[in-house]
């Protein structure tokens, strides 16, 4: 069966989107050359501005960070979770295996290296509660560490995707993070000054975590080949590893996500899996099981206290504020700041996917490998320092955690092979975000196009440039710690965009389930009014007789709804003449969803799928579609005035929904 598009008119061209790229590549420009030319003074400024916003936001972070996850969870176990990213008939792009794999990797980066083993060691050593380097401290490590990389986080990148996702396939808006902004403030503003804005602020503060990975990434691969090498630490050697990093990334970014991302998503996997069973066999196996087990069950306990715990009851203020601020209320800003390109990036992979189908998914995917990593290289880190006399593994924690890892891996056998593969691993990880936020940023900086077609290479390879060119830049002026800075700060504006989202998102749900049980009650009513004329047909219409049908009949009856719409003072767009296969008109609503009217000629075949093709019998049908897709109603036998009549009620009755449901 062929599938009727819900595309009016046939798309533009893809071309840059001036007022987004122009003012976001200025703003990011500026920042950058701010940063380099007077770190220092910069720095200082930004210091103090995380240190005011800890201690003034935060309450404000841990509720909207609870939010969020409390939303995407409500959308999956409510009726909404029915609702598919598409239309009835849309199929997904990608097999399960594909897209489980590709949500694994976009949002699991080179920093669960960079964190397994010496976040859990900073939290034992400088414990924001209780006493320094204690069995208390121990497990409350894990416990923080599994908050940070746990639910909440993925919950940002299910809000994002969700919403990205459902306006751009059940819509046709585009693939951008303003299609989120649609049910609120119309296609009108859409396309306007409140879509650049939340484009370009998207942009900008997703360049913000793409330097931030670009920055450790570089960090961590260099910190290996030290240990492996005894490399020289230097910028020269750093330079070197983020060109090559920063081209390779590039490269898999123009070959797209279908080739070099679902590949890069797959060696992801398994190189991933690979070092985590070695680290777990090797070592002490049954202590990092039980682990496992235990860490898990104190997270769950613990997941509502923690959420909100602000500490407010500890002796020392200054101290759990500074603590906050560099680990809990960075993580949730860190969410925050990838969550436009990892949450498009999830968008552009799962049409035809169901709304609970995406929430379950990127909750429950990448997170039980996720917490599955953090506590087998946290206790196995731990056990050295606390059982082995692992004293410079401490140390190396909390003055360069880049290394901690790689020394970890020195206390297993074969040591020197396993460090060059956990290399490689790092490698590879930091490509996957690296290419499909590259990806991502260039979309953004377009307009045009069909909803799921990429930017062309040129944007691509200009986007990776200029995160590589920040990113050394601001390495090599020492200031790399106010880029991180800045994640923080950049997060509290866009998590008020997220919430918007949120309210966008339901209020649009809210009426295309209502809209979806009026428009069922509609089509019975009209199979059963018409079925008398319907089977005095010809059941089995050739291609000709239903295209003969739509020019002779069809066609004049849309013109005349169109000019009874039109006499009403409405603006009717029309698609007549124009394709052979699909007719059909579309009316803006201020109220919100357009009103779509469309026929398509659609193929159908009467004998089962695995029959041969020379032996099915096909057959067409004059298939009505309305905004949220196909009917299941045939008009062929349609006198023209009861077509045109058609058009005028289904309208009446849209106009009626919205008022209902709006009211």
């Amino acid at each position: 069966m062929s599938s009727a598009s819900l595309i009016k008119t046939p798309p533009e061209k893809v071309r840059v989107n001036g007022w987004v790229f122009y003012t976001s590549t200025a703003l990011i420009l500026l920042l950058t050359a701010i940063l380099i030319i007077a770190p220092q003074e910069a720095g200082r400024m930004l210091g103090v501005a995380q240190a005011w916003l800890s201690k003034s936001f935060g309450w404000y972070y841990m509720v909207v960070i609870a939010a969020y996850l409390v939303f995407v969870l409500g959308l999956a176990f409510s009726s909404y979770g029915k609702l598919k990213l598409g239309s009835k008939d849309d199929t997904p792009d990608f097999s399960y295996g594909a897209w489980a794999g590709m949500l694994f990797s976009s949002g699991i980066g080179i920093s669960l290296l960079y964190f397994g083993a010496s976040e859990p060691l900073d939290h034992y050593f400088n414990p924001p509660e209780g006493a320094a380097a204690s069995n208390g401290a121990a497990r409350q490590a894990l416990q923080l560490t599994f908050l940070h990389w746990g639910l909440h986080g993925w919950a940002i990148y299910a809000l994002v995707g969700l919403a990205v996702a459902y306006f751009a396939y059940r819509h046709n808006q585009p693939l951008a993070l303003r299609s989120a902004l649609y049910p609120l403030v119309g296609e009108r503003w859409v396309k306007g000054a409140a879509g650049h804005a939340v484009d370009g602020f998207g942009m900008f503060v997703t360049l913000l975590g793409l330097v931030t990975n670009l920055g450790i990434g570089s960090m961590q691969v260099s910190s290996g080949l030290e240990n492996l090498f005894g490399m020289e630490h230097s910028n020269t050697n750093l330079l070197i590893v983020i060109i090559v990093m920063s081209t390779v990334a590039t490269i898999a970014a123009v070959s797209g996500v279908e080739n070099g991302i679902r590949r890069l998503s797959n060696l992801n996997i398994v190189l991933f899996s690979g070092l985590l069973i070695f680290v777990l066999l090797f070592g002490p196996t049954l202590h990092l099981l039980n682990g496992l087990v235990q860490n898990t069950g104190d997270y769950l306990n613990g997941i509502v206290l923690k959420t909100f715990d602000l500490y407010v009851y500890e002796g020392d203020g200054d101290k759990t504020e500074r603590w906050m601020g560099l680990w809990t209320l960075f993580y949730w800003a860190w969410w925050i700041s990838w969550a436009p390109f990892v949450g498009m990036f999830i968008a552009r992979i799962s049409r035809g996917r169901t709304v609970r189908e995406l929430v379950a998914g990127v909750l429950l995917i990448p997170l039980g490998f996720t917490l599955a990593w953090l506590s087998i290289f946290g206790n196995s880190a731990l056990d050295l320092v606390l059982n082995h006399g692992a004293v410079e593994l401490g140390k190396t924690a909390l003055e360069q955690p880049s290394m901690a890892i790689y020394q970890l891996l020195e206390h297993y056998p074969a040591s020197k092979i396993v460090i060059g593969v956990s290399i490689f691993v790092g490698f590879v990880l930091f490509l996957t975000p690296a290419d499909s936020g590259a990806v991502m940023m260039a979309n953004l900086s377009c307009k045009g196009g069909n909803v799921d077609e990429d930017a062309p290479h040129w944007l691509r390879i200009f986007w990776s440039a200029v995160i590589t060119l920040v990113t050394i830049g601001l390495l090599f002026a020492g200031n790399f710690e106010a880029m991180q800075t800045m994640v923080v700060l950049a997060g509290l504006p866009f998590s008020v965009v997220l919430i918007v989202f949120m309210f966008g998102l339901h209020k649009a749900m809210r009426q295309d389930v209502a809209m979806e049980l009026e428009q069922a009650q509609l089509a019975e009513r009209g199979r059963r009014g018409f079925s008398e004329r319907l089977n005095a047909l010809d059941l089995q219409p050739s291609q000709g007789t239903v295209q003969r049908f739509m020019d002779k009949h069809v066609t004049p009856a849309l013109e005349d709804a169109a000019t009874a719409l039109r006499d009403q003072g409405l603006e009717v767009q029309t698609l007549l003449g124009k394709s052979k296969r699909c007719i059909g008109v579309r009316i803006e609503m201020e109220e919100g969803n357009p009103f779509v009217y469309e026929v398509s000629l659609d193929a159908y075949s009467s004998a089962p799928d695995d029959l041969p093709e020379e032996e099915r019998t096909r057959y067409y049908r004059a298939e009505v579609y309305l905004h949220n897709g196909p009917q299941e109603y045939d008009l062929m036998g349609f006198a023209q005035e009861q077509i045109t009549r058609d058009v005028l009620d289904q309208f009446e009755s849209h106009r009626q929904l919205l008022g209902r449901v709006y009211s």
